[in-house]
């Protein structure tokens, strides 16, 4: 039972259910779905989709995930990002049948699921961990700068798509002398009411005697007011006959069951565009999750996150959607609003399909240019360009690799931007440990302490060389560590005894043992004694079951400076290297 409650988690906190959270829950969904209603419609056509597959991707992805997630307040659905992705991996294809398209996007969905739930029943969500957080701070930017440059043209009423910034700001030049009025004066109506109720809207409740926290709720569920105005204009002046686009007939219900693609060629196609959704939905979904999970003192199961996202995403490549994760800013909401458990996101499908069932013949009249406008001023949050200059004055191998996604998914475009990104990950990581900080260390006087000679004014013996190795060693980094040792050595010809100081190895992978031996070899040949000190628990179990200590020539100690007490002879002061 427990391993059961493990992997449906509704099983542990419905058991503790009552009237107080469902309460918490219910309002949570009512105002959460206000604020999806208009997001899910815009981000299908983002997407590239029909505007109702934004509802029916919301209704079975919340359902989902609240039975198999663990968050109590993270929302899942369409995001901006991960359908501007969608958009990009399909458009590749070149498909012109609508249908195929949309057989495209379940396909797409259902292999990012698959695989997120693959690496969830593995447990493999640590690998989330060797993504540089600021790599994905520049991907997110850039892509926001995409969407934003994107959706222009729906504000202009022209067609002047791209796949990257580049393409878009040359197509938007070339027709912008056929903007249509109309559709602008919409456009900018929504951006300007969404933009004050943003800011304005807040103070005026306030004022007027509002709780703050309601006040803070009703400002959140904002862009449901340019919403109504601007379809009710729509509608009252007759705008469509003036050149308006509006999103139009969405189908009333329920979808049948949806079946994506599983041709060979269309999976292969597709493949490596849901291996970079599945890392971006995990990413970005984690991080909200576990920072809401924080504020709360809660916490959530990585390895359980991905089983819960794989199945809502495979849930709705059989519900007519396109991928889907969770939404940083419709979980703020949810947070803010006081959802307690998973049950709220319930709460909002069953919203969401009221919307399905009985609410989309109102749609018919809301303007394209409007739901262009909730993304625009929705994305410019994402835009953080802090971290360029906190990034270059703090680590320069981070600023490149940021630099570098950024400017491969402007010019170029998402996928490639962020295929990229990941690389720097990794290539960063590989770097950053294959030249270890490694020190020479001397005594501080009158005390046990090992400090850098290039830092402080410490004691330090002319027969012994004390250096210090701040990294874990293995095959990447032991050939630097190897010549860098013979280096010191070479430098002080009188040193007898080498004794490395292991306070910060916490692992020894089998080259780096290989390494270790060879160095011990080429010393002795040399006259000098190669010492250990300090190895840590964990580390000296490993060397113990292997003959390294047999073939070393000189001891392991404890400590350091019973080391250097036992050794020393005459006191040198040394130099920096």
């Amino acid at each position: 039972m427990e391993s059961l409650r493990r992997y449906l988690p509704i099983l542990d906190w419905g058991r503790r259910y009552n009237s107080n959270t469902f309460a918490n829950d219910g309002v949570a969904a009512i105002i959460v779905a206000i604020m999806l209603i208009p997001q899910s419609l815009a981000y299908a056509l983002l997407a590239g989709l029909p505007a109702e597959a934004g509802l029916y991707a919301s209704i079975f992805a919340l359902t989902l995930y609240g039975l198999f997630g663990t968050s109590t307040s993270l929302s899942v659905g369409p995001v901006a990002v991960i359908s501007l992705m969608t958009a990009a991996a399909i458009g590749k294809l070149a498909l012109t049948n609508p249908a195929d398209y949309l057989a495209a996007a379940l396909t797409l969905a259902f292999l990012s699921g698959a695989m997120l739930l693959i690496l969830g029943l593995l447990r493999l969500g640590f690998l989330a961990n060797f993504l540089s957080h600021p790599v994905i701070a520049a991907f997110i930017t850039a892509s926001a700068i995409i969407i934003a440059a994107g959706q222009v043209q729906h504000i202009l009423g022209i067609s002047a798509g791209g796949h990257n910034l580049l393409d878009i700001v040359l197509a938007l030049s070339r027709e912008i002398t056929h903007a249509n009025a109309y559709t602008v004066f919409i456009g900018f109506l929504a951006i300007a009411m969404i933009i004050w109720v943003r800011i304005g809207l807040k103070p005026l409740l306030l004022k007027v005697g509002v709780p703050p926290g309601v006040a803070s709720l009703v400002v959140k569920a904002g862009p449901v007011l340019a919403v109504v105005v601007t379809a009710l204009l729509t509608f009252l002046f007759r705008l469509d006959q003036q050149g308006v686009e509006l999103v139009g007939d969405i189908p009333r219900g329920m979808p049948g069951l949806t079946m994506p693609d599983f041709s060979r060629e269309l999976i292969s196609s597709l493949f490596g565009s849901a291996v970079l959704i599945s890392i971006i939905s995990f990413v970005e979904s984690i991080s909200v999750s576990q920072t809401l999970a924080a504020r709360r003192r809660q916490r959530i199961d990585p390895d359980q996150e991905l089983i819960g996202l794989g199945l809502s995403n495979m849930a709705v490549s059989f519900g007519g959607g396109f991928p889907v994760t969770g939404g940083f800013s419709r979980s703020i909401v949810n947070y803010d609003a006081g959802a307690a458990t998973p049950a709220a996101g319930i709460f909002t499908a069953i919203l969401m399909g009221m919307v399905a069932l009985f609410l989309t013949p109102l749609i018919f009249w809301l303007p394209k240019a409007t739901l262009a406008a909730t993304i625009i001023v929705a994305v410019f949050s994402l835009i953080d360009f802090s971290l360029f200059k906190q990034a270059w004055n703090f680590s320069r191998t981070d600023f490149f690799a940021m630099f570098t996604t950024i400017s491969l998914t402007l010019i170029i475009g998402v996928e490639v931007g962020i295929g990229a990104g990941v690389l720097s990950s990794i290539l960063m990581t590989l770097y950053k440990t294959s030249k270890p900080h490694v020190a020479i260390v001397g005594r501080v006087p009158n005390t046990e302490h090992y400090r850098n000679i290039k830092r402080h004014k410490v004691q330090t013996f002319e027969n012994l060389l004390s250096i210090r190795i701040d990294e874990s060693l293995y095959f990447a980094n032991t050939r630097y560590l190897e010549e860098l040792i013979y280096k010191m050595v070479a430098e002080y010809p009188k040193v007898r005894h080498v004794i490395l100081m292991c306070t910060a190895v916490n692992k020894v992978d089998l080259s780096a043992l290989e390494t270790l031996t060879q160095i011990n070899e080429t010393l002795s040949d040399l006259g000098i004694q190669l010492h250990v000190s300090e190895v840590k628990g964990p580390m000296m179990d490993k060397l113990q079951r292997t003959d390294f200590f047999s073939r070393l020539s000189g001891n392991c100690y404890l400590s350091h400076n019973q080391a250097v007490e036992d050794l020393k002879e005459d006191f040198m002061p040394l130099s920096g290297l």
